[in-house]
């Protein structure tokens, strides 16, 4: 009895889980500051018309700028986006550029700094720190670093990618075994994203979302239905799943990417460096979590199965909510 009083606990934990977190709602805000000419600059600030910063939120500019005329705004899709015309004073490099309010989020803002006589620079605020300093860093490490860290953030923050992994997770036995059908589903999910990013493969966004929580449930069914002695397809040709499941999960990836923005210039490198984030975030839910397995086999052998029964159950109960509200929606 104990054994399935744990099992309701865990399966009550996870469905308290917030439902609307998305793997695709990694939406941070967006600056692009370009220089047109000497002196003159156009600003362009994206934010999710839902949340406080698009709502309330005001744009930092550096202190040798002014604002000429009205800003303009306007809403796309889900987004707000203002449009200002700046005319600075010399250099914006050694100022300071952000967003009030940004402290009061929970997202982070990217800015991307475009003059016309150096090199373009990529900046991340967050809510710790509102506003950055504009400076001639590499362009290269200054994007490697960015995009990195958004792969990263992504998987982690991500709900639906991050359940499929950890159903992997649930489903295999052997470290070896997870780690080739991880890297089956990164590649896959590399190859639609790269594709979906440079305009060669299209897929509708809302039948994607779907069918990537229908991957997830699938996953969680196969996990309640294992059987020490019966090996199922799933189980025998793990990583043919995870590859044709991670083509699907790449559109997500992508639509994420595109909310986000990619520097112009440096899109392969923006990608790469994406990708490379999303593979470090994967492995750090890999190894967490069979290393919570782990423990509790050593430590607690007879509850390994109810755990792995109840988380199971928890993630098909959110990803059948959520297929059912991206099939309605």
């Amino acid at each position: 009895m104990k054994y399935w009083s744990a099992i309701l606990w865990l399966c009550g934990a996870l469905a308290l889980w917030p439902t609307n977190a998305r793997a695709d709602e990694l939406r941070p805000a967006y600056i692009e500051m370009t220089e047109q000419a000497p002196g003159q600059w156009s600003l362009l600030w994206k934010a999710s018309a839902n949340s406080r910063l698009g709502q309330t939120g005001e744009i930092i500019i550096p202190d040798n700028c002014r604002i000429e005329g009205e800003p303009q705004r306007e809403y796309a899709g889900s987004n707000i986006l203002t449009r200002l015309a700046l005319r600075c004073d010399g250099s914006v490099q050694g100022n300071s550029i952000g967003l009030k309010g940004l402290e009061l989020s929970t997202t982070d803002a990217l800015v991307r700094i475009a003059p016309i006589d150096s090199a373009m620079q990529t900046l991340r605020l967050t809510p710790d720190q509102p506003t950055a300093t504009l400076a001639k860093p590499s362009v290269i490490s200054n994007v490697a670093a960015t995009y990195t860290i958004l792969g990263v953030e992504h998987i982690l923050l991500g709900f639906d990618h991050l359940f499929f992994v950890l159903a992997l997770v649930l489903l295999l036995k052997g470290g070896w075994l997870v780690a080739k059908t991880v890297t089956a589903f990164t590649i896959a999910h590399s190859l639609t994203l790269v594709g979906s990013t440079l305009g060669l493969l299209s897929l509708p966004p809302q039948p994607v979302e779907a069918v990537i929580a229908l991957s997830i449930i699938f996953l969680a069914i196969e996990v309640v239905k294992a059987k020490p002695d019966e090996i199922r397809l799933s189980e025998r040709f793990p990583w043919i799943v995870a590859f044709l499941f991670g083509l699907l999960h790449g559109f997500g990836f992508a639509g994420a990417l595109a909310e986000i923005g990619l520097p112009e210039g440096d899109v392969p490198l923006a990608l790469l460096t994406f990708n490379l984030g999303v593979e470090i975030g994967q492995l750090v839910i890999v190894a967490v979590a069979l290393a919570a397995l782990h423990a509790i086999r050593k430590f607690q052998g007879l509850w390994l199965q109810p755990t792995k029964t109840a988380m199971a159950y928890g993630i098909g109960i959110i990803s059948t909510y959520w297929f059912i509200e991206r099939v309605v929606a």
